[in-house]
């Protein structure tokens, strides 16, 4: 059952909320958290990507999150969550939302957010919101020095 919503907030993700934000990660169902998730490579995307990751706050507790940035062309969503009791109430488009607004301010006008193959969840809520799954294109991953959970 939905838990009713008080005092939710949206607010800019900050390195501050790095422990209970990768917190709701882990716990999670098909979302992954790798090596590439340290609190120095967040901290470095944060300052990277200044102003596109957010997280909602309800009394005080991270209940949501995501994370944005750009390559100049396109956006890439990356750790959509929203906490088990909090789904359901629009929050998770909420985030994503204010994503591609801030992308658009920096002129992107596409974005893309990979989603594993096995989380039906996930692919259910992104086409929901009106994202359209790919079927033209494959992904390649390298990984330099053979850490598999890079």
């Amino acid at each position: 059952m939905a838990k009713a919503i008080n005092m939710l907030s949206i607010r800019q993700m900050t390195i501050g909320d790095y422990e209970e934000v990768f917190g709701l990660l882990r716990e999670t169902p098909g979302v992954v958290v790798r090596d590439a998730d340290s609190k120095e490579a967040v901290t470095r995307y944060l300052e990277r990507n200044p102003g596109l990751s957010f997280v909602a706050v309800e009394s005080g507790r991270i209940v949501g999150c995501i994370m944005s940035g750009h390559d100049a062309r396109r956006g890439y969503l990356q750790h959509l969550a929203v906490a088990d009791g909090f789904r359901r109430q629009g929050i998770g488009k909420v985030l994503v939302e204010k994503c591609l607004e801030g992308l658009q301010k920096e002129g992107i006008l596409k974005s893309h957010i990979d989603v594993l193959a096995a989380n039906e969840m996930a692919a259910l809520f992104w086409e929901k919101i009106g994202w359209k799954r790919r079927y033209d294109i494959c992904r390649y991953s390298f990984i330099r020095k053979g850490n598999q959970n890079a």
